[in-house]
């Protein structure tokens, strides 16, 4: 590829002093928008991401860096920051998604294909876009998946004691055109952001068979939220699949995703829920986040729940999706997302693990060859085809699975059910915590929470009670205080954890789950005493002032 200019740029050495909130969390650093606006925050974080690379890799020169974003407000001067830090520091080649845009699971696609050292990727996920919303910076390792806490660790330890960063003073890269540039000794890639993603989907999916289904005059809605995936599901679902126009909507990425929060759920995707309940309703329904990992299915006026989802894809991969034929290795789940999976996983013969919350527990699994499928109750699942989880694999894997079985959705649910049993689930969310009154809550009732066992719950014996802890079967390494289990004898749940992606005060996550035949009843009629019950255990009004959850899910 032909260079289109050769950019003037003189090396400098910025003089900076440390931030004290630059740890990253489950997913990455997130925080206000403003926060990163700041004069040297991202300068910051970013050198202190290749100080820490940089033990492992002392030399960047003969290696590759992936960059790009969900779209949202400040991405693109963010990314124009981090490729003057990039090219000072010594990489010989950027790869950068054209329009400063690439999904989560593309930027891991884009990773393993192109055999780079790692990505920075500008995101806050699910989080609102704006000047006073959310932003965010994550960096993803050589296999493609979110960095593991030891790296994360390494991360924090050097923007506590940074004092300056490497820079080049340089006009910014045009991102709107394809195409390479030079900027200092770096060679800086403007790619096409779908090309990569699309060549592996197609590697795992049979594209005819889905033409086939649309040809047959299947109908399917898809909310982009107007994020990150709008230009992929344009491409994929619309354009090489034949679906027909209109069908990807809100696919265009703003900034702001249009003033809503861009996360896929009942409350935030009302348009395609109200669709959905209509009786001429396509026979599907999905949506996913900014960023693209996540996903929510639907059927005509049905709701297909995370943790069903993951257990329907992996009754059906092997027989349904061409690139699950040789059948599953094993499956993994978050441990407060439903057990469905694990009923499969038995009847199946194969392992299920669970893990804590974040993407980047289930990379050693997927890395050593233990887990195929795997799945978060935030509405994520995905795959060993790239290291994230990804909302579009999803969205094609229901389609392939209604493709060779000719039934609906509500159908395919029903049937798995009658399998399996159905595991009512919910997840109660406390927004807007005073953040040392949640700490302080959950010190206690890890204190007191073992004494639990053998006592009656919610018409059930306490069987198992703790504050989960997981040692990875791969590399040994030990994750403590990863939430508060109470686990019933007759496979009920409630779980306890905070949640480690918002960016204003604490979120406390509530979650239940009660396992029965399906005998038809509401969700909330079925989980009322174990809400009940939880809400009794944890004292929640008198501790917090709450009567009931910001929201429910």
């Amino acid at each position: 590829m032909g260079y289109h200019m050769r950019m003037e740029s003189k090396s400098v050495s910025v003089r900076t002093t440390p931030f004290d909130d630059q740890r990253p969390g489950t997913s990455g650093l997130r925080r206000k928008t403003r926060r990163f606006m700041q004069p040297h925050y991202v300068e910051n974080f970013t050198q202190a991401i290749f100080d820490a690379v940089r033990e492992e890799v002392p030399d960047f020169s003969g290696k590759t860096l992936v960059v790009g974003g969900d779209g949202r407000y400040h991405n693109r001067e963010a990314i124009q920051s981090i490729l003057k830090i990039a090219a000072a520091n010594g990489f010989g080649r950027i790869l950068v998604g054209r329009g400063g845009l690439l999904s989560t699971p593309a930027m891991s696609a884009v990773i393993r294909r192109r055999g780079a050292v790692g990505g920075i990727l500008m995101t806050a996920s699910h989080n609102p876009g704006g000047a006073e919303a959310d932003f965010g910076i994550k960096f993803n390792t050589h296999n493609g998946g979110p960095a593991p806490e030891k790296v994360t660790e390494r991360i924090y330890a050097h923007s506590r004691v940074l004092g300056r960063y490497l820079s080049l003073e340089a006009p910014g890269v045009d991102l709107d055109r394809e195409g390479a540039v030079r900027l200092g000794g770096a060679e800086v890639v403007v790619i096409d952001p779908t090309s990569d993603y699309i060549a592996v989907l197609e590697g795992l999916f049979d594209f005819e068979v889905l033409r086939e289904l649309f040809r047959s005059g299947f109908r399917l809605l898809f909310d982009a939220m107007h994020g990150v995936t709008g230009p992929y599901a344009r491409t994929i679902l619309e354009g090489m699949l034949g679906a027909p126009e209109g069908t990807v909507i809100r696919g265009t990425p703003l900034e702001d995703f249009g003033g809503e929060p861009p996360d896929p759920n009942q409350r935030h995707a009302r348009e395609l829920v109200r669709r959905m309940s209509l009786s001429d309703a396509p026979d599907m329904g999905a949506a996913c986040d900014g960023d693209g990992d996540r996903n929510m299915i639907m059927g005509r006026g049905i709701y297909v729940s995370p943790g069903d989802s993951l257990a329907v894809l992996a009754e059906h991969a092997a027989g349904c999706i061409p690139g699950y034929r040789s059948g599953l290795r094993g499956v993994a789940r978050s441990m407060p997302t439903s057990t469905a999976v694990d009923r499969v996983a038995r009847a199946l013969g194969i392992p299920c693990h669970e893990t804590p919350t974040g993407w980047k527990f289930f990379g050693n699994l997927m890395d050593s060859g233990q887990c195929t499928l795997c799945g978060e109750e935030s509405f994520g699942t995905g795959s060993d085809h790239v290291r994230e989880k990804d909302g579009l694999w999803a969205v094609l894997c229901w389609l392939s699975i209604l493709a060779v079985t000719r039934v609906s959705v509500g159908e395919t649910l029903i049937s798995h059910w009658r399998r399996f049993g159905r595991s009512y689930f919910q997840r109660h969310d406390y927004e807007g915590l005073d953040t040392g009154a949640a700490d302080g809550a959950m010190g206690e009732w890890r204190d007191r929470v073992s004494a639990l066992a053998g006592t009656r719950l919610a018409g059930a014996v306490v069987r198992h009670a703790d504050d989960f802890s997981y040692t990875d079967p791969v590399d040994g390494s030990v994750s403590r205080r990863q939430g508060i289990r109470v686990l019933g004898d007759d496979g009920s749940r409630i779980v306890a954890r905070l949640s480690g992606t918002g960016t204003e005060g604490a979120t406390l996550r509530l979650y239940f789950e009660r396992v029965l035949g399906d005998g038809g009843l509401g969700e909330g009629e079925t989980l009322a005493p174990l809400v009940e019950a939880a809400h009794d255990l944890f004292r929640l009004r008198e501790r917090f002032g709450r009567t009931g959850p910001t929201v429910v899910t």
